[in-house]
């Protein structure tokens, strides 16, 4: 598109407001203008950050010990090194010392996981959990919660089984892309154990406020999760998200399929 028509202009303007991507930019020339192209130089580097800046552990304990909960455990997986977890995902997903989580039967269990971007993990980690449990304390027991580091989300299926937690909520970093780098998502297994599939799972991606999915909301969808599986039995493709029928009434088991 050129830019030289005013209401063309405006009607971009308008446009991008609605979206993060990168739509209606003009050009220079036969290229896009320079402030657009230093833009997503600098998009690219976050991302790549995103992904390669540890996690900061010692930080993240202090806070999550804040939620009150209790002091999290920390854990590795397989992977001895951020170039050896990008290049074998299996080993991020088996645990490293999964043993040395205590067993701290519950109803609910909490891993927060650095994932593909520890950065979202540094950003939104602690605020989300403290949503979480404020949304499940009153109906649930809650188990002491998990940091991960090097983690994919099976990891959680060795942790959760080991600390005997009825369900676990992975908080992960989420893949960044070239519009979010610190994106959380949170998967949630009922009756976590080694060998559940991502079909055995429910999954609230995009939550990163104040552009994506609040603390908030994204904790309303998970207790409603957690409340379907426990009426359920089980959790993945039969369970749906039903938070928003929450002002109709409670639903039945058969209404959760």
């Amino acid at each position: 598109m050129t830019t030289k028509d005013p209401a063309v202009q405006e009607f971009w303007d308008e446009l991008r407001k609605t979206t993060q991507a990168r739509i209606g930019l003009g050009r220079a020339g036969n290229a896009l203008p320079t402030r657009h192209v230093l833009e997503l130089a600098a998009a690219h580097a976050a991302a790549r950050d995103a992904v390669h800046v540890p996690l900061d552990v010692e930080k993240l304990v202090v806070q999550v010990r804040g939620v009150g909960i209790g002091a999290p455990k920390v854990v590795t997986s397989r992977a001895t090194s951020r170039e050896e977890y990008l290049r074998r995902p299996d080993l991020g997903r088996l645990p490293g010392d999964a043993t040395t989580v205590p067993h701290t039967p519950a109803d609910v269990g909490f891993v927060l996981a650095d994932g593909l971007s520890p950065t979202a993990l540094n950003h939104h980690g602690a605020a989300l959990l403290t949503e979480l449990v404020a949304q499940l304390q009153d109906r649930y027991t809650l188990a002491p919660p998990v940091i991960a580091t090097q983690a994919r989300v099976a990891l959680g299926d060795h942790i959760g089984a080991q600390a005997r937690v009825r369900t676990l909520l992975v908080i992960i970093g989420e893949r960044p892309g070239l519009s979010v780098a610190d994106s959380l998502g949170i998967y949630l297994t009922h009756l976590p154990v080694p060998g559940r599939t991502d079909a055995d799972r429910n999954c609230i991606s995009n939550i990163h406020p104040p552009d994506g999915l609040g603390y908030a909301e994204a904790a309303r969808v998970a207790a409603a999760l957690v409340d379907g599986a426990v009426a359920l039995g089980r959790s993945g493709v039969d369970l749906k998200d039903t938070s928003r029928s929450a002002a109709l009434g409670p639903l039945s088991v058969h209404e959760l399929h």
